[in-house]
């Protein structure tokens, strides 16, 4: 009867562990501790790193892309800003309404994101990086889909707050699941602060487990049409994080986590680039 009662106590430990984010000595030797993670990960991962990323829904890992690819990756871009180089048939260049007529760095034409640049075998070398898929497979598993790419040029802000982009969550762009499966891979082309418009993350808002209901921001100035937001988010309930990036640095993100950026409020575009991934497993 002992032992039956030792045992009872020690599951009831760990669904607690569960409960409020924290992991436990003995909880750690189960994969039942790690809900978010999979076995595969303690041959890669920390068990520090799993059990933050179970707690926060977000993981950084610095300087994990070089800078020789970032630079690759930026010239490339600017070869498609400048038509050196033609859109693909998918790819979608976009060009923010809001500053379209005025041009803060010449040949980028107001460009605020390549998004589908899947079949640009320079562009997707990212999505294909040992290092950065390596960590892919540590939340998804061996078989990986890159399912929608993008590389982020936030303008400087016209003085609107059109640069920001509100509280959201990125499952709300996908019809696949589930959503455990699936993880952002997201890498600062450069310094990325509060003062360019840094990610905003708010941590643990992935175990929630659902998808809360997007439309364009209440904002009375500064709604940019191209962005859907949480409807009718309360920004004084979140504690928030601001994730401050250097260039290289890579963060990895669940996709109900609930994140946003803040405004671009240099002289200088905000350059990051990523790739949501989703296990071969997922079904629409």
């Amino acid at each position: 009867k002992a032992e039956k009662m030792a045992e009872r106590i020690n599951t009831l430990h760990r669904h607690l562990d569960l409960a409020d984010g924290t992991v436990s000595p003995s909880a750690t030797e189960g994969a039942a501790a790690y809900a978010y993670t999979l076995d595969t990960a303690s041959n890669f991962l920390t068990p520090e790193q799993r059990q933050f990323y179970d707690k926060n829904g977000f993981l950084v890992v610095r300087n994990l892309v070089s800078p020789k690819k970032l630079e690759e990756y930026r010239y490339r871009f600017e070869q498609f800003c400048n038509r050196e180089l033609e859109a693909l048939p998918g790819m979608t260049i976009m060009r923010d309404v809001a500053i379209a007529k005025s041009e803060f760095v010449p040949g980028e034409k107001a460009i605020t994101k390549l998004q589908n640049f899947q079949d640009d075998p320079v562009m997707f070398d990212y999505c294909c990086l040992p290092e950065v898929v390596q960590y892919v497979k540590c939340f998804l598993g061996d078989n990986v889909m890159a399912m929608h790419t993008m590389l982020i040029n936030k303008p400087p802000d016209p003085g609107l707050k059109t640069s920001r982009h509100p509280m959201h969550q990125d499952l709300h762009y996908f019809p696949f699941r589930p959503a455990d499966r699936i993880v952002c891979s997201w890498t600062a082309m450069q310094t990325i602060n509060r003062e360019n418009g840094c990610l905003v993350v708010v941590p643990g808002s992935h175990r929630q487990g659902q998808l809360l209901k997007h439309d364009y921001p209440k904002w009375k100035e500064g709604v940019n049409k191209m962005y859907y937001g949480i409807q009718d988010y309360n920004p004084d309930k979140d504690k928030r994080s601001h994730l401050v990036m250097e260039a290289g640095d890579t963060v990895f993100f669940h996709p109900l986590l609930i994140h946003g950026s803040g405004t671009n409020n240099t002289s200088g575009f905000r350059k990051s680039i990523s790739c949501h991934y989703a296990s071969s497993e997922c079904e629409s």
